[in-house]
């Protein structure tokens, strides 16, 4: 008998959004599925994703991925998907609803982090931020030169 061994969540990595931990402070995250075509799984596959200016919004009771660009692919012939289009998220309603709360109230946004396979499915991982002010955004510089230079110190010694 042989023992399956639990896989980590994350799996192999597609996109990775990484002004979102410039520019916001991450609060939560969450994983979420995608409704997609097959021409975008495919074009995932190759690696044609770009999450600039990407969000999530909410509209009747549905959470909806808004400004990520999926590259047409090239061998698709004459069905090609809307690059530019609005991917619905897979998600359960509670889920929806406590963070579609916490967005109205607290003044929130919803920011894709990552986008991985896990067991041969796409997955979204989102978060619930908080935008950074200019000042905090040149702390975290400065607190990680601080701890690059220490750690080259180290190694020196």
């Amino acid at each position: 008998m042989s023992k399956k061994k639990k896989k980590k969540s994350g799996g192999s990595s597609i996109a990775v959004n990484k002004k979102a931990r410039r520019y916001y402070e991450v609060l939560d995250t969450q994983e979420a599925g995608l409704s997609l075509l097959g021409t975008e799984v495919k074009s995932m596959r190759a690696g044609q994703v770009a999450f600039t200016d990407s969000y999530i919004s909410y509209k009747d009771g549905e959470a909806w991925i808004v400004g990520m660009h999926i590259a047409p692919y090239e061998n698709a012939g004459y069905s090609q998907h809307d690059p530019d289009r609005d991917r619905r998220l897979l998600l359960h309603r509670r889920e929806i609803e406590m963070w579609m709360t916490k967005v109205e109230q607290r003044g929130l946004t919803v920011v894709p982090l990552k986008l991985y396979f896990k067991n041969s499915r796409i997955k979204l991982e989102i978060g619930l931020c908080r935008g950074k002010k200019l000042h905090d955004q040149r702390e975290t510089i400065k607190q990680r030169d601080a701890a690059r230079d220490l750690a080259r110190q180290m190694m020196d010694r």
